[in-house]
């Protein structure tokens, strides 16, 4: 039974509140009312694709992805940048769902595949990913720059 679909405007209220619990995860300030924004700019720019799980009419999680593009491949990628789902309703499969539907888009647009990172403390993600068929690459150096007066400021 398929408890996903595409995020729309009408659900940026709910979806607003799991972004929020998300970042609280992430140890980052509660703040809803930016949440919402946030979302809603993502949503009306097109500048990202959200996909949503929900049981019972209630969003239970969420997967955000951003295209991104390979120059030496010619091609788009999609970069799975957010996957949560409410610590009540984990263990259930939302996660795997909106997972397939990660790769959904990614065959549906042509794109070469899906990129994404996460902790190596993350014990979860790190068993959900290669059960959902994605290989650790290790033949790269991840680095990144920060800007840290805008970090700093948020």
């Amino acid at each position: 039974m398929k408890n996903t679909r595409k995020a729309t405007s009408q659900d940026l209220v709910q979806l607003a509140k799991l972004f929020d619990q998300y970042r609280v995860f992430y140890n980052k300030e509660s703040d809803i009312p930016a949440a919402e924004i946030f979302l809603k700019d993502r949503i009306e720019n097109k500048d990202s694709e959200i996909f949503v799980a929900e049981k019972d009419g209630r969003l239970v999680g969420f997967v955000q992805l951003y295209p991104i593009f390979s120059s030496t491949r010619m091609c788009r990628y999609w970069l799975l940048n957010d996957l949560y789902v409410n610590e009540n309703h984990r263990g259930k499969g939302y996660s795997k769902e909106l997972i397939e539907e990660a790769k959904e888009l990614c065959r549906l647009s042509k794109a070469s595949g899906v990129l994404l990172e996460t902790g190596k403390s993350n014990d979860i993600g790190n068993q959900l990913y290669p059960a959902c068929g994605f290989e650790l690459y290790n033949s790269v150096n991840f680095y990144e720059w920060a800007n840290k007066q805008l970090i700093n400021d948020k």
